[in-house]
């Protein structure tokens, strides 16, 4: 009892420095909102506001159409220009797509011959060109066969395809970017915040205050990791509730307690690498540096953004590794699909096993560190 006692009092200790401490107050505020709403409807992967020009080699009533039926927001209106234009126009970057209709485009369609259309496409921004080029194909096809209507009966296609969309079914990126920004964020500060409190205590003294008193570095280690582990539950409750569930209007499908639950024991290992790096970094700069080394992969390569199936199998072996990826099957799970634990308790357990590996490993670092100070 009086260890849990120490353990308790240690973290109401880093409760009152933390609320002292108002730079980091305002990141953790500006993290779980600003940086959660802004990419989220700013930072879209989807079609918006498209450039696009035309070159119009046919002249025709069927090639006008064309030029008509490209709908907004998704492109801008098309500018018409020359063929012998179409490089220089790609080369400066004025124009993402150029349609090229050739002549004789509406003779050809009427005759039931196959004429091709010629869509140049500035891969640069790849998910817009990916996106955009899928659109352009469905538009102008329905557009043609809408215009063929008027004249004869188009064959019927030999398969048709339906396509159904669960989960999210107008395709919106601020309901996947609202909730994977969460954890990003999540990634960062509890690395920060754990960190930054050892480094705290280093260059105030008081870690060599605590020490001389009749507490041992387990008793240190794990007032920090509940104290901040639960500033960072607090404000990701708060995110979920106000930012992503009220401001983004994103329809949570899962259980939120679960979902504070993952988030919980996640945080069991992400503040365990937190006072790692605190022990090999000596100054608040050397943390943040160190921070930028461990943050940037486990929130790039965990799958939250990239599925984790399209990367080297290497690297997908390597990230079996890191409970963030475990982490971001689990939030995916529930707030995307609406599982229970009954769907998500081995992701579960393969998170506090990796956070047991890290916690053990933070403290016997955290021991040699003093131990060497005290030498």
């Amino acid at each position: 009892m009086r260890r849990l006692q120490n353990i308790y009092r240690l973290g109401v200790k880093e409760l009152i420095s933390l609320r002292h401490d108002p730079a980091l107050l305002v990141l953790i505020f500006f993290g779980f909102t600003v940086m959660v709403f802004v990419p989220a409807t700013r930072g879209v992967l989807e079609l918006r506001n498209a450039t696009v020009a035309v070159v119009d080699e046919d002249g025709s009533a069927l090639s006008r159409r064309l030029v008509e039926v490209l709908p907004q927001p998704y492109f801008k209106p098309p500018a018409m220009i020359a063929a012998a234009d179409i490089d220089t126009a790609l080369d400066a970057g004025r124009y993402s797509f150029i349609i090229d209709i050739p002549p004789e485009f509406q003779a050809d369609v009427l005759a039931g011959r196959q004429p091709s259309v010629q869509v140049n496409i500035d891969a640069t921004a790849m998910s817009q060109a990916g996106i955009g080029a899928g659109y352009l194909s469905q538009i102008l096809g329905e557009a043609v066969e809408e215009y063929v209507r008027g004249f004869r009966e188009p064959s019927r296609p030999a398969v048709s395809l339906t396509v159904r969309v669960k989960f999210n079914p107008n395709l919106q990126d601020s309901w996947f970017m609202g909730v994977m920004m969460i954890i990003n964020v999540i990634n960062l500060l509890a690395i920060i915040t754990t960190g930054s409190a050892l480094i705290r205590e280093r260059e105030r003294g008081t870690i060599d205050h605590l020490l001389a008193m009749p507490i041992t570095p387990l008793e240190i280690m794990c007032a920090k990791i509940w104290s901040n582990g639960l500033v960072v539950v607090l404000a990701v409750v708060f995110s979920l509730s106000f930012v992503v569930r009220g401001i983004l209007q994103v329809p949570l499908q899962g259980s939120l307690g679960l979902f504070v639950a993952a988030t919980a024991l996640y945080l069991f290992a992400a503040t365990a690498i937190g006072i790692f790096l605190g022990t090999l970094a000596n100054s608040m700069p050397q943390l943040g540096l160190l921070c930028i080394l461990v943050v940037f992969p486990i929130s790039s390569l965990s799958g939250n953004t990239t599925p984790l199936d399209s990367m080297p199998e290497a690297i997908q072996n390597i990230m079996l590794f890191s409970p963030s990826t475990h982490f971001v099957l689990i939030a995916q799970a529930i707030l995307y699909r609406g599982a229970g634990f009954s769907l998500v308790w081995q992701e579960f357990l393969i998170v506090a096993l990796i956070g047991l590996v890290f916690f053990l490993f933070a403290l016997a670092r955290f021991r040699r560190m003093v131990a060497r100070q005290h030498a």
